[in-house]
């Protein structure tokens, strides 16, 4: 039997051709999500012959343009991401995409980042059962962590270093998340009320 000859982006492990077809046959707006150790990263593509032409982005980095002080990069961020995405999408007249993981595996992460899209007015196909809740999201079991550590100072500190240098105390992180969400919110309002401006 001959060798059967696989194509480098396949030997590499860097892309799924069987969903890569299946995407391109869709002509659906698709959505990207990167995970790294410190940031997320989550595009909104549009498939075309000479190659995905991007709509519309958002880094985890942006999220501190909305006072937002937790990590970039837990299930909280995620959703933020997910959700700031989702109004971009508004913003462009997106209104369903389809999630594409290629070669990744999907985790919470990305199911937390399909759930702000989703909340944010975007439609896309997913079983409710695999979306993280939304104390999970929000964070209501740091806050109970938090609350019981502060008994033992030294480790409360230790534990939210990160979190008491930003200014910001653990046991309010449901509400800090709530507050980041609607000013999000009222970001997106006034963006298109200013589009309505120009286009009257």
């Amino acid at each position: 039997m001959g060798n059967v000859y696989k194509l480098s982006r396949i030997r590499k492990g860097k892309t799924n051709y069987r969903k890569r077809e299946r995407l391109l046959l869709g002509k659906t707006d698709f959505m990207s999500v990167k995970v790294s150790t410190q940031n997320i990263y989550a595009q909104v593509l549009r498939p075309e012959l000479n190659g995905d032409k991007v709509v519309t982005s958002v880094h985890s980095r942006e999220l501190t343009s909305f006072g937002w002080k937790g990590t970039l990069k837990n299930l909280a961020a995620c959703y933020l991401v997910g959700f700031l995405l989702g109004r971009k999408c508004k913003e462009k007249g997106v209104k369903h995409v389809v999630l594409y993981t290629g070669v990744r595996p999907f985790t919470t992460r990305i199911a937390s980042c399909v759930k702000g899209l989703i909340e944010a007015g975007v439609t896309s196909p997913h079983s409710p059962g695999i979306l993280p809740s939304d104390g999970r999201i929000s964070g209501v079991h740091i806050a109970a962590y938090a609350s019981i550590l502060r008994e033992n100072e030294d480790e409360y500190k230790s534990r939210f270093s990160g979190l008491l240098s930003s200014g910001m105390a653990p046991e309010t992180y449901p509400d800090h998340f709530a507050t980041v969400k609607n000013q999000i919110m009222q970001a997106h309002f006034e963006e298109l009320a200013k589009d309505s401006r120009h286009s009257t």
